[in-house]
């Protein structure tokens, strides 16, 4: 992918082993490590990073891992922590994004905008048909986001055909436990905002969340099929992308 100069912002792919050690220095500020976060699922994907141009400041970065088709996504970092046999079926290329953080101290929307710019060039070059993550609420509390996971229940469950099934070792089965009527505005206040692009173009969740004590995180598995982005929306994503 060519650099995506937008604005104050420019995303590009990392080049060079001192670009990933300064995306893996930004994941472990965000993430709350005293030390860079790093794994080996670094060394078999993309990774996307973007600046403030004037300042070279990295302010965000993600990674991409592609996969050919759904045969493939047992190598996927998801499937560490979810049952995806389902999704062994999907016949489309796939790619994985994962560990999306934005620097705390930068709160411009045009970074997100930027990001999700650079996916969708990124799909758009690849054929991907399903985007897939963990979106991740932070800490490993649940009640703050009864609301939030309600909503999920309600209207974002994954088609059964995909539904993930339960692999890791300590979750909360909300869509089976909450019996709440959500309150919309706080579900989507509490939503973290990769989760809330993702559903506003049609995302799909698991029907539980994956306490991940290690990270201090809740994580719920997320899939977007691209086709069923609304045609609005693949717009203004491509707007971006340019």
């Amino acid at each position: 992918m060519p650099s995506l100069t937008r604005g104050a912002y420019t995303a590009s792919i990392a080049a060079s082993p001192d670009e990933l050690a300064e995306a893996q220095a930004l994941r472990g500020l965000c993430f709350g490590r005293s030390t860079p976060d790093c794994d080996i699922f670094d060394d078999i994907c993309q990774h996307v990073l973007i600046r403030e141009i004037r300042s070279g400041t990295l302010v965000c970065c993600y990674r991409l891992l592609l996969l050919d088709s759904g045969g493939e996504v047992e190598r996927s970092y998801s499937a560490q922590y979810y049952g995806l046999s389902g999704l062994s079926a999907f016949q489309g290329r796939m790619a994985e994004m994962g560990r999306f953080c934005i620097h705390p101290d930068w709160t411009d929307p045009d970074i997100l905008r930027v990001a999700w710019g650079a996916m969708t060039r990124l799909v758009d070059e690849a054929g991907v048909e399903l985007l897939f993550g963990c979106s991740s609420f932070a800490g490993t509390e649940t009640e703050a986001y009864l609301d939030a996971f309600a909503m999920l229940k309600a209207r974002h469950l994954a088609p059964k055909r995909w539904l993930p099934r339960v692999k890791a070792p300590e979750i909360f089965r909300y869509a089976a436990r909450l019996r709440r009527t959500p309150d919309a505005k706080t579900a989507m206040r509490k939503m973290p905002p990769l989760l809330r692009t993702y559903l506003v173009m049609g995302g799909w969740v698991s029907d539980h969340a994956v306490v991940d004590r290690q990270m201090n995180t809740l994580h719920v598995f997320t899939g977007l099929e691209i086709g069923a982005i609304p045609p609005a929306r693949k717009k203004l994503l491509r707007a971006v992308a340019g």
